[in-house]
């Protein structure tokens, strides 16, 4: 039997079994209860639903201060500037390139009409997200929400933009073009 743990957005959990024995004590039966456990300890915000159940919200989080950050790179696109791409019509801007291994994560946009020819990344896999417009790749129309991966080496396209496309796209090695 897995051990559940139920918090509040403020204080760290405290296991399931101790937070039924504490509604049981206390005959909770409104819509919305919250109860406090031992100091610095939540029991958790509880909804009764059809049948008499407990709904709950689990959290395996620890509690984090305010003020730390929690990723140690943060970056906005809108102090970025975007740079024209290997191709007429493609710009790319640039999000993160890491230095140890070439690669880089950025956001790619296809002017409408742009067909990027056939082509290999040799020394990089490509990931590739689409967040708008619609792009065809071999007969077939993609839009928002595609998720295209291409292995180094592996030659794909062409694409070709239908309008205006945008793709966070990551190479986990140099981007060249072959």
């Amino acid at each position: 039997m897995r051990a559940f743990q139920i918090c509040n957005d403020l204080l760290p959990c405290q296991p399931l079994t101790q937070i039924r024995a504490a509604m049981r004590q206390r005959n909770a039966v409104s819509p919305i209860n919250t109860f406090r456990g031992k100091p610095g300890f939540a029991i958790a915000s509880t909804h009764t639903m059809a049948g008499g159940a407990w709904r709950m919200r689990s959290c395996n989080y620890p509690v984090r201060a305010l003020d730390v950050s929690m990723f140690p790179y943060v970056t906005l696109s809108k102090d970025k500037s975007w740079q024209p791409g290997p191709y007429e019509g493609v710009e790319l801007l640039v999000l993160h390139k890491n230095e140890a291994t070439g690669g880089v994560t950025l956001l790619r946009k296809f002017k409408a009409g742009v067909t990027v020819p056939a082509h290999v990344h040799a020394q990089a896999n490509e990931y590739a997200y689409v967040l708008s417009g619609e792009w065809e790749e071999s007969g077939v129309v993609y839009s928002n929400g595609a998720f295209f991966f291409a292995p180094k080496g592996v030659k794909h396209g062409p694409h070709h933009a239908l309008t205006e496309v945008i793709s966070l796209t990551m190479f986990d090695g140099p981007l060249t073009v072959a």
